[in-house]
């Protein structure tokens, strides 16, 4: 009875039913407790068959006791009795690729993550038996401390028997589908994406032959587990083919899961239909599918509230903050990123560093990033100071060793907030401690991992190079940051990226036309005029029209830079005519500084015709 007191080996006996077999394995009581319970569970195994309850009890005792692999085994035979799906032989795959030793914690937080983010989805069975009240009270994490309650309390009504083994099974399914979705970034490309489309997509569709016959709830519940998997395969895909599967599926779940039916259910696919447009919004050059992530969003926090669903509610709002930045960052007004700042700031009061520190450090990043891509168009530096504090909290808890790939995006978002500041400062201290950031993130961000990441931030550090070389004599920085844009689009091709790419080559065009200006020779400035023509076959008014407009303003630049060295007053007609091309966007009520700016250009412009005698035309300004 004093064994019996030992947490682990106590749960352990309930759970599997093994108080035979773990007397039988008696001899064993000087080993530490978490190896006791296993030998009690393992002997289990080897008398007779676990029950799909079994093997529910089994999964949610390891997620609760983290010990360093001695319930592996296990777990493994835990997961491997599930119809159609087959853990040990993804967890091989993972392996191999040489993450052995960080696949089995990835499943752990993956298997977690999913309870956490199903209690919701788990509550209908709650409509209809008391396990699915408890079960789902008992997924709720302790206010202030993120605990969970009364462990016992949903194993004792799984004892009574009042859970459908339907359920249980469709349970594990997701805990495995959640599992393989926190392994796969850990293997190289090619394991990822067998890991992914054999063991997610394969698994999933397997799930969805068994929904003949069956009620109206479980089909709703797969088609969303299938739409979670699909978005998941689609982000990590440059085609939208698996995304838009995925918004298939949560459509047909939303056709079960109506508002007045099931509320949380319906406010959770909603928010994942909207993370899945959001996606598709991203990679595309119109607004629509964007403006159909903000509707799923607002329309999923109707029933996500802050007081019935608070983590939910702060979830939604920091997804509809991102949805809002993107779609601020393609208009000339700052009104959509003004109400980004205001949705994060909202998710900001139930994510706390205490409560939910990793959720908090991933919504100061995205606060960070609102601030910054508002303050770029203001004046003052109180928002990229503010963004650059955002970014500084989010590195608290997005450190190197727990997060790395967090880490490196947070220091690259960190480097550009620095750089908006340094270049509003005659110093280069900012200027310095942004590329220090940028280079910071490249040992992380590296072509092999994270190719189109690495691409986004070398074309950061250029810019902040280029700045740095404009204050300096020497052309050593400005060759480094044309090598930098230069390598950057080796990944960010127009195929791949077209908007990224266009970005990317109006770039590498501030670089070459600050280094042809210094130069007394046109082959830096025509090479300018190049990349930005290139970068205008995609960074088209109509699909970015802020982009464009100072893509126009930078051409202008360059063709008056060589203007003013020809005679022929060509090259000066067509920077008037790209400055004016800007001001269609530059409109006083909208972007002031850039306006204010560009009339600049076109004036020193004018003013160069006139002085050859030219007639430039009528001075016209778009308002």
């Amino acid at each position: 009875m004093e064994l019996l007191k030992e947490p682990v080996a106590w749960l352990s006996v309930i759970f599997a039913g093994a108080l035979t077999a773990w007397l039988k394995g008696f001899l064993g009581k000087f080993l530490p407790p978490p190896q006791r319970a296993e030998l009690a569970i393992t002997n289990s195994f080897k008398t007779k068959p676990l029950r799909p309850e079994d093997r529910f009890r089994f999964v949610l005792c390891w997620l609760e006791n983290d010990t360093s692999g001695g319930y592996t085994k296990t777990v493994e035979q835990s997961f491997r009795g599930i119809k159609g799906v087959d853990l040990v032989r993804s967890a091989r795959i993972v392996k191999a690729s040489g993450a052995a030793d960080k696949w089995r914690p990835a499943m752990r937080k993956g298997a977690r993550r999913v309870l956490d983010k199903w209690n919701a989805d788990l509550a209908v069975v709650g409509s209809v038996n008391e396990f699915g009240k408890a079960l789902s009270l008992w997924l709720v994490p302790r206010e202030g401390d993120g605990t969970l309650p009364r462990a016992d309390q949903p194993y004792e009504l799984l004892e009574a028997g009042t859970l459908p083994t339907e359920f249980i099974e469709d349970v594990l399914a997701q805990l495995v589908s959640e599992a393989l979705r926190a392994v796969a970034p850990l293997a190289n490309t090619e394991v990822r994406d067998q890991v992914l489309k054999k063991e997610l997509i394969d698994a999933t569709k397997k799930l969805e032959t068994r929904l003949e016959g069956n009620q109206p709830q479980r089909h709703a519940a797969l088609s969303l587990a299938h739409g979670n998997a699909l978005q998941t395969l689609g982000e990590r895909e440059s085609g939208p083919e698996h995304l838009e599967q995925g918004v298939a599926a949560y459509t047909e779940a939303l056709k079960e899961y109506t508002r007045e039916r099931a509320p949380l259910q319906w406010a959770m696919t909603q928010n994942n239909l909207g993370t899945a447009l959001q996606t598709l919004g991203e990679r595309e050059s119109g607004p629509e599918r964007l403006e159909q992530a903000v509707a799923a969003y607002t329309e999923a926090l109707k029933e996500y509230t802050r007081e019935r669903a608070p983590l939910q509610w702060a979830a939604t709002q920091n997804n509809l903050g991102k949805a809002l930045r993107t779609l601020g960052e393609r208009e000339s007004g700052p009104e959509r990123l003004k109400q980004a700042v205001a949705a994060h700031t909202e998710a900001l009061k139930e994510y706390t560093r205490e409560r939910a520190p990793l959720q908090w450090a991933a919504t100061q990043n995205n606060l960070g990033n609102a601030l910054q891509t508002l303050g770029e168009r203001e004046s003052g530096p109180e928002r990229p100071e503010q963004a650059v504090a955002a970014h500084t909290e989010a590195l608290k808890e997005y450190t190197r060793e727990r997060a790395p790939l967090q880490w490196a995006m947070t220091q690259n978002n960190l480097g550009t907030a620095l750089q908006t500041l340094g270049e509003r400062e005659s110093g280069p201290d900012r200027l310095e401690q942004a590329v220090a950031a940028y280079t910071e993130a490249l040992k992380e961000y590296t072509r092999e991992r994270a190719p189109l990441q690495w691409a986004m931030t070398q074309n950061n550090l250029g810019k902040a190079l280029r700045t740095l070389g404009k204050r300096e004599s020497g052309p050593e920085r400005l060759e480094q940051a044309v090598a930098v844009h230069t390598e950057a689009l080796k990944e960010r091709t127009r195929e791949r990226a077209p908007l990224q790419w266009a970005a990317t080559q109006n770039n590498l065009g501030n670089a070459l036309r600050t280094l042809g200006e210094r130069e007394s020779g046109p082959e830096r400035l025509e090479q300018a005029v190049a990349a930005y023509t290139e970068a205008l076959k995609e960074c088209t008014r109509e699909r970015a029209p802020l982009q464009w407009a100072m893509t126009q303003n930078n051409l202008g630049n360059a063709l008056r830079t060589l203007g003013e060295r020809e005679s022929d007053p060509e090259r000066l007609e067509q920077a008037v005519a790209a400055y004016t091309e800007a001001l269609w966007v530059f409109t006083p009520g909208e972007a002031p500084r850039y306006r204010e700016t560009t009339l600049n250009n076109r004036a020193r412009a004018f003013k160069l015709l006139r002085e050859r005698g030219a007639e430039p035309g009528p001075d016209e300004t778009p308002d």
